[in-house]
């Protein structure tokens, strides 16, 4: 596994999931981290290797990508020196995958991408003209001819389609779950509101967005107070607090903050909401969903709409707050019926099967 430092995102504890289970199944791994950064713990028995790049000089923007690309393959040639050849290797983040990309030590036929998040609206969105060209122009050749996994359908369909590329290989896999520890944690105590509450689980970022989410919240009138675990900046908070002062709903909205064990809350919660514009997968769904917790969702490019199949299907929303809050008064009032047992395929071991038969 390679990926470009662990701080405490979404991406990289889904790395750490699978190393995890790939140890629990036998399997040497090796985990390779282009920064020293990491806020997890990570799992006993990893080959742990920290490749960053200690240059500074003046120029070293314009050489950057071929000179930790030379790194990247210097520590690949010892490692394998050491135990003998990679199986398969897997790179996550789109930074990683232009430095692997360049690394003439893995093997193309051995070497995966994991794209995590639909590309075009955080690479493209913002763009236009020449440099909306060449930044697709870029995108389209790290992946052009290569192996790459999506976390879900609309990953792949959004790369294919907006950067035009043909893949050598490709496959959609899901993200890994360890049901029997959400379980667990789930259970446990947590100080939340007695009445009840609806829950939005994320950090405050525009991708996210929380606007849609207060306004919806608004325009619903359920009685029940809407918590947000998560955090931000302190001007993006401002903004909110400010937005639900606004809405007249600032006394029926908490703003708890982070929380080391979230399932406590979602497993208690009436309903959990994502109201984002864009999400890869939407590891917040299926944990809620684990939790035994009712869902709803923006209809957004990503994830959601492959995972809210059937009767869950009722959750999805446009991407306005009046078709928001519709569906959130009417999973509120008629809850879809699932099981967490439905979910069984995103447990982690059932997933590193999924990677391991990738190797050839």
């Amino acid at each position: 596994m390679v990926i470009d430092g662990l701080p405490g995102g979404g991406a990289e504890k889904v790395v750490l999931t699978l190393v995890a289970g790939m140890l629990a199944l036998g399997h040497r791994v090796s985990l390779f981290s282009l920064r020293n950064v990491c806020e997890y713990p990570l799992p006993a028995g990893v080959d742990y290797q920290v490749i960053a790049d200690t240059n500074r000089k003046p120029w070293r923007k314009l050489t950057e990508l071929s000179r930790r690309a030379g790194l990247l393959a210097r520590a690949v040639r010892q490692a394998e020196a050491a135990a003998g050849a990679f199986d398969l290797v897997v790179s996550h983040l789109h930074k990683t995958d232009r430095i692997v990309r360049r690394c003439r030590a893995l093997p193309a036929r051995k070497t995966w991408f994991c794209l995590h998040g639909v590309f075009s609206p955080s690479y493209l969105g913002h763009r236009t003209g020449l440099s909306r060209w060449l930044k697709a122009r870029k995108i389209h050749q790290v992946y052009q001819g290569r192996n790459v996994i999506g976390v879900s359908p609309a990953v792949l369909d959004d790369l294919k389609r907006a950067f035009t590329v043909t893949l050598a290989r490709e496959a959609v896999i899901g993200n890994p779950f360890d049901v029997a520890q959400i379980r667990q944690l789930a259970a446990e105590p947590a100080d939340v509101p007695p009445s009840g509450f609806l829950v939005h689980v994320g950090r405050f970022h525009e991708t996210k967005r929380h606007d849609r989410l207060l306004k919806a919240y608004a325009l619903s009138n359920l009685p029940e107070p809407l918590v947000l675990l998560g955090q931000g900046s302190v001007a993006r908070k401002a903004a909110l607090e400010a937005l639900a002062q606004e809405l007249g709903i600032a006394e029926r909205v908490i703003f708890q903050g982070f929380t080391q064990n979230p399932y406590a809350w979602i497993s208690r919660a009436k309903m959990l909401v994502v109201s984002s514009d864009s999400e890869g997968f939407g590891n917040v769904l299926i944990e809620a969903m684990l939790c035994g917790t009712p869902v709803v969702s923006t209809r957004c490019p990503g994830g959601p709409q492959w995972l809210l199949q059937g009767d869950l299907a009722r959750g999805l929303a446009d991407l306005n707050p009046q078709s928001l809050a519709e569906t959130m008064q009417e999973i509120y009032r008629h809850p879809p019926q699932f099981s967490a047992a439905d979910f069984a395929a995103f447990d982690t071991r059932e997933i590193c099967q999924k990677y391991l038969a990738l190797v050839e």
